[in-house]
């Protein structure tokens, strides 16, 4: 595909997480289809070496170093897209995080705090500014927020990391009802296992864990990242433009299970 042209052409889009994983193959997805991007993650080098990358092949791309949790951090990547490209049409609120899997009354305090803190307070205050900046613009817009098949139905991930990605399909649920009228519209995923640092890391410590995994899975493999990530994109695309509230899953199958 020639970069400039495609389902996201003209479009302005904001990608967290974007330094890896599911964030940087959506990034790059996008940025095939014609997107304007705004990229931001906490590790900023990262994100600056895919803009390289995107930018050698004619795309356009902004980076914004900082932490969803922090809401100046959001609210000046809202900002930086609206200031270079003159509003935001799409957003992908990819970043996520999770700890070691206990059993919920042996889970720490602090472990509880930053699984919530990133996986749900994160995906709140995206959409607050995503929003606002939308709703200034008057011209709608479309939201994508990574959920998990975690968000659907209990798994090992453990019970904060669960009740997070649950709470981030009521939240995708109630904004999408709430500004429905204003042309906004506002989906998940419902991701399965992806190839991404955090498989890796647990592969690593389980070399086992992929082959158990495999064979839960009606596909029997581990998802590219690319593969959520032109999910993602169809979703902030016209080609969508009736599917508002909805969570999709890109897990193989392992949700019919």
């Amino acid at each position: 595909m020639t970069y400039g042209a495609g389902m996201l052409a003209g479009r302005v889009m904001l990608v967290t997480g974007a330094s890896s994983g599911i964030g940087a193959a959506t990034a790059r997805v996008a940025a095939r289809h014609g997107a304007a991007l705004v990229l931001m993650a906490r590790r900023a080098p990262r994100l600056e070496e895919l803009a390289a990358e995107l930018r050698d092949k004619g795309a356009e791309v902004a980076c914004s170093g900082g932490d969803v949790t922090r809401s100046d951090d959001v609210e000046r990547a809202v900002r930086l897209a609206v200031d270079r490209y003159g509003r935001l049409d799409a957003a992908f609120n990819n970043a996520g995080t999770t700890t070691e899997p206990a059993l919920l009354h042996e889970t720490d305090d602090a472990d509880y705090d930053t699984v919530l803190d990133v996986n749900l307070r994160g995906v709140w205050l995206c959409m607050k500014h995503e929003i606002r900046a939308m709703l200034a613009a008057g011209t709608g817009g479309a939201i994508v927020n990574n959920s998990s098949i975690a968000g659907v139905r209990a798994t090992s991930a453990g019970a904060p990391y669960v009740a997070a990605k649950h709470a981030v399909l009521g939240l995708t649920k109630a904004a999408a009802a709430q500004y429905a009228e204003h042309g906004v519209r506002v989906n998940a995923l419902a991701t399965g296992l992806t190839r991404s640092e955090m498989s890796e890391s647990l592969f690593a410590r389980d070399p086992a864990a992929e082959e158990r995994m495999r064979r839960r899975n009606p596909q029997g493999r581990v998802a590219d990242p690319e593969e959520v990530g032109q999910v993602a994109v169809w979703l902030c695309s016209d080609q969508a433009s009736f599917v508002t509230g909805a969570t999709m899953a890109v897990d193989g199958g392992a949700g019919a299970w």
